[in-house]
């Protein structure tokens, strides 16, 4: 069993930045990648971020040239560095691991961004 803890969320400015870590128990052997979702009232899960274990990424095209994922495999942790936020990145931000073919999620960590 994986258990996620996601920290790092908060009450920013808009234009300001945070940086969300997720920390995964156990081996990260057999771990196939690991990704940021996010999920704003009323609005279904997205995809925000990820990561493969050989580090090639991926981005959704709201989130590109302001956002980076990295992975620190000795820590078995994940990162998600987000600049310029703005209002439309309010949202509860998870933490997903992909594990020998099964998903494991976090617990959300809200991020809210004033106007």
């Amino acid at each position: 069993q994986v258990q996620l803890v996601e920290s790092g969320g908060g009450l920013v400015q808009v234009g300001g930045s945070l940086r969300l870590s997720c920390v995964a128990s156990g081996s990260s052997f057999g771990v196939n990648g690991m990704g940021w979702y996010r999920q704003a009232p009323g609005k279904q899960r997205e995809l925000v971020a990820a990561i493969a274990s050989g580090g090639s990424t991926f981005y959704v095209d709201a989130v590109k040239g302001r956002f980076t994922i990295s992975r620190d495999n000795a820590k078995n942790t994940v990162y998600l560095q987000m600049n310029s936020l703005k209002p439309e990145d309010t949202a509860v931000y998870f933490c997903k691991l992909t594990k020998f073919a099964h998903d494991y999620w976090g617990q959300g960590t809200q991020v809210t961004v004033s106007s």
